[in-house]
């Protein structure tokens, strides 16, 4: 009878095994998913950072090519852009260098030609002189006795106007009264980087050929026009020579574009400016911008 009794108690024991076996299976499963999770995760995050390591070697090879070939020359047959593309590491890259001296400067633009470039882009006249106030008035400083005007417009929007030299172009979009839709317009057009007043009107974009024929009172030919300048320099298609290269306006800063496809099909695009420097330090980097995303073309007032 007392062997009777403990039958069961095998059966018990083999089934209370079997759950903790599948309990350790269940948990090992678990682990085995996490890690190839992590495993996954990893490697996307490591492709990821050699694209962006391959990214930044491309365009710093862009970069190096481009100003190589602005300083290989002397100083006044120095090309004010150019176009050039290579090879390397199986992706194919396009580069693309412009002196700064074809865009508007912020700082340093009189108001005729802020007021040109506006009504180009489609403000009328009297809002585009009341724009070109606004930009002169966020760069100038004040006189010490004189009331600030211009701080006092800005006190219902939460902030001061710098009343200094503009060190961004998107600090456009703080200027008081400025719409946002012509901000966006006017930003391929202008640069903190020119460093004077003056544009080379044979390698600006033909808005601010147009800009530069409204403020100078010249609109005979529009949209396609290089004639007079405000700055008094005859426009033309063909590259300066020896008697006028003297004349025409210089910067020492250019801006590099640089578009790359990798072996992958994926296309990326960017930004740098630089400022040429001597001997010894050939350039430095002040703009550099990955990704860049690609502008609406703007058509000009008047030739929609």
């Amino acid at each position: 009878m007392g062997a009777t009794g403990n039958i069961g108690r095998p059966s018990a024991n083999r089934g209370f095994v079997i759950v903790a076996v599948l309990w350790i299976l269940l948990a090992l499963s678990s682990l085995a998913i996490i890690f190839s999770a992590y495993l996954a995760a990893s490697a996307r995050a490591l492709a990821a950072n050699d694209m962006s390591l391959e990214t930044e070697a491309l365009v710093s090879a862009g970069v190096e090519l481009a100003a190589y070939q602005v300083t290989q020359v002397d100083e006044k047959v120095r090309p004010q852009r150019g176009v050039f593309d290579f090879v390397l590491n199986e992706a194919s890259v396009g580069v693309t260098f412009r002196s700064e001296a074809a865009r508007l400067d912020l700082n340093y633009a009189s108001k005729q030609m802020l007021v040109g470039l506006f009504v180009v882009l489609g403000a009328g006249k009297d809002a585009a002189a009341e724009y070109a106030d606004r930009i002169v008035g966020w760069r100038t400083r004040p006189a010490p006795s004189s009331e600030n005007v211009e701080a006092a417009r800005y006190k219902p929007l939460g902030y001061s106007p710098r009343q200094g030299l503009f060190t961004h172009v998107n600090e456009l979009a703080l200027v008081a009264g400025l719409p946002e839709a012509l901000v966006n317009r006017a930003l391929p057009f202008v640069t903190v980087f020119n460093g004077g007043p003056d544009v080379d009107p044979k390698i600006a974009a033909p808005e601010i050929i147009a800009a530069m024929n409204k403020a100078s009172g010249n609109e005979q030919d529009g949209f396609g026009s290089r004639a007079a300048s405000p700055n008094g320099i005859a426009g033309s298609t063909q590259g300066p020579n020896s008697e006028d290269a003297a004349s025409t306006p210089q910067s020492p800063c250019y801006r590099i574009a640089i578009s790359i496809q990798f072996r992958n099909g994926r296309r990326t695009k960017s930004e740098a400016v630089i400022a040429l420097g001597d001997k010894l330090d050939p350039y430095r980097v002040l703009s550099w911008q990955n990704d860049i995303e690609p502008r609406n073309p703007v058509l000009v007032r008047g030739r929609e």
